[in-house]
């Protein structure tokens, strides 16, 4: 679930970023030509002033954008590590309650497959420890008279 919510993540925000690519570059071609600046020689240094004016205004509401999706990106990601913070923390439990339950057989057997890089092997012996749930609930045969 939570690649699924990553990959749909990534997808919004690549459809943000070109949203804002889009909505910045019309901003910027509605800024200027928004105002029909002459080039003539008497009115030159005025237009490159506005220009200049109008770039650095885009360029402020493009920075502000981006501190916005980077600010919502930052509070995923800090709600992602909570999340894997407590599901690690879960896993130690369950991992320290099946360490203390595991038989010296059992966890040698499982050292030496981690050392080896062996998959773990179905148990093919009984070892001693404590009873498994299928060794517990056993079916228990009813018989009702002579059978043929």
């Amino acid at each position: 679930m939570a690649s699924m919510n990553s990959s749909c993540y990534t997808a919004a925000m690549d459809l943000g970023v070109c949203q804002l690519r889009h909505f910045s570059i019309s901003f910027l071609s509605s800024l200027l030509s928004a105002e029909h600046v002459g080039l003539d020689k008497s009115s030159s240094g005025a237009s490159v002033v506005a220009i200049d004016n109008k770039i650095e205004q885009a360029m402020d509401l493009v920075k502000s954008h981006l501190m916005y999706a980077v600010r919502e990106e930052v509070e995923v990601l800090k709600e992602q590590i909570k999340e894997l913070i407590e599901r690690n923390s879960q896993l130690e439990q369950e991992n320290t309650l099946l360490k203390t339950l595991a038989s010296p057989e059992q966890m040698a057997l499982f050292q030496a497959q981690v050392q080896t890089g062996s998959p773990p092997a179905a148990p093919t012996v009984a070892t001693p420890g404590p009873p498994s749930a299928s060794a517990l609930v056993q079916p228990i045969p009813h018989s009702s008279g002579p059978s043929a």
